[in-house]
């Protein structure tokens, strides 16, 4: 599988395993201090080829995320549900630790991003389908994210995550319908 867009991952182990997924070229941003030259090979690599951000499904993962998505608009997004990125040995979290099918999984189900879109699902919704506030509202949260493909989002950001990468109500309802049917059996 032939990769054309820039893939940014955190370090040299996840290059090495995306390279035994795919055909790929990537940008290592050496941990969560993205420096200005990282930036800048970011910034190339869009007007180029394009970029697909694909970190670790963890707070310093989304932090990278979120600083390369506003400093270069436009790039794609990639994600890893948490237990496809976890070590058996240490269980530690990251792309590097992923098997080779969840990664060409993530990279087939990427998403660009919109700024403009208006989205029809509601904060109400949010709240009827139990995905803040409630008791169990983490973990479906997360398998909400998982099914999605748009990775895990605590409640604050879940509402922004599902509008960005243009999940429609339709979608929304199809999966926690879903997901709830699934909790009752």
């Amino acid at each position: 599988m032939d990769i054309k867009e820039v893939i940014v991952v955190e370090g040299k182990d996840d290059t090495f395993n995306i390279k035994r997924a795919v055909n790929a070229d990537t940008i290592e941003t050496n941990g969560s201090a993205v420096n200005d030259s990282t930036i800048m090979q970011v910034k190339h690599a869009q007007e180029k080829r394009g970029v697909i951000i694909f970190t670790d499904p963890d707070y310093p993962g989304e932090r990278i995320r979120h600083i390369i998505s506003q400093a270069v608009p436009g790039c794609k997004h990639a994600f890893l549900p948490k237990k496809e990125a976890i070590a058996k040995h240490n269980k530690s979290v990251g792309v590097e630790h992923a098997s080779i099918s969840a990664i060409k999984e993530a990279l087939v189900n990427v998403y660009s991003m919109s700024e403009t879109y208006e989205s029809d699902i509601t904060q109400e919704d949010l709240v009827i389908f139990g995905l803040v506030g409630g008791k169990n509202a983490r973990e479906r949260r997360e398998r909400l994210g998982e099914q999605l493909k748009i990775g895990y989002t605590n409640g604050k950001q879940l509402y922004k995550r599902l509008t960005m990468f243009q999940i429609t109500r339709q979608e929304f309802i199809a999966v926690m319908e879903d997901i709830v049917q699934e909790e009752n059996e």
